[in-house]
């Protein structure tokens, strides 16, 4: 029996000055489990992914990780995001601190490590995503895919439950993408959870297990990879053909 990590139930979510960006959303993920969400830009996708980390609060609905929910104000914030750990578009890498520290700063405030527990955890991941030899290299000396790898071992080191990506190669230049989605995909071959908003259509279909498109809000398709080849709804199949 599948043990379910995530599940999202009934989520929405409306900004100030009334714009319904999340319109009834639920979905789960299983451990173990890649599920990419794909669609346009301004279909809601990141902000499902910021309201499961709690980085803005959901207007209504319930987020649950393995069976507790999570979004409710007795909720320890801090502890939750341990768990949930996320790579955002933009590396938001602290740029007045070496690669090493990047990582060893949360381990050591948030996960109470001794600095030098912290560095060799540190010194793991970063050699799990080739950037070992970066390590006291500072953020600004950093191309932009080797910035987003940091990232990934940032997250990868606080051990999380879940691992979210919002759109993690929009920001590199098209030579610097591959290596970052090869590192993606490792993890989903070691089986671990993620949830993958992401704008490139076929890495979605060779990795994901199951495939979630959003549209103006909501969830219009979901199914296995064989959804992109064979799309079931018009607005999917217009979606996808600005892809090819």
């Amino acid at each position: 029996m599948n043990k379910e990590v995530l599940n999202v139930k009934d989520m929405h979510k409306i900004y100030p000055g009334g714009v319904h960006a999340v319109k009834g959303v639920s979905f789960y993920v299983n451990e173990g489990e890649s599920v990419a969400i794909i669609g346009s830009s301004g279909s809601g996708k990141s902000t499902v992914l910021r309201c499961i980390n709690r980085l803005i609060e959901p207007t209504e609905g319930i987020v649950m990780l393995k069976g507790n929910r999570i979004n409710t104000p007795v909720v320890d914030i801090n502890e939750i995001r341990s768990r949930i750990g996320m790579v955002f578009q933009s590396f938001e890498l602290f740029a007045h601190l070496k690669v090493l520290q990047n990582i060893t700063l949360g381990l050591i405030h948030v996960r109470g490590m001794s600095e030098s527990e912290a560095e060799d955890l540190a010194l793991s991941v970063l050699e799990r995503v080739d950037m070992l030899d970066r390590k006291d290299a500072y953020p600004g000396n950093l191309s932009g895919g080797q910035k987003q790898r940091v990232a990934i071992a940032r997250a990868l080191a606080m051990k999380p439950e879940i691992l979210l990506f919002d759109e993690p190669t929009s920001a590199l230049d098209p030579e610097l993408i591959g290596s970052v989605l090869e590192n993606i995909r490792s993890l989903a071959d070691e089986g671990m959870t993620m949830v993958i908003v992401t704008h490139e259509i076929g890495f979605a279909r060779d990795v994901a297990d199951r495939i979630i498109y959003m549209d103006q809000g909501i969830i219009a398709e979901e199914g296995g990879s064989d959804i992109i080849d064979n799309p079931q709804t018009e607005r999917m199949q217009k979606f996808l053909s600005t892809w090819d």
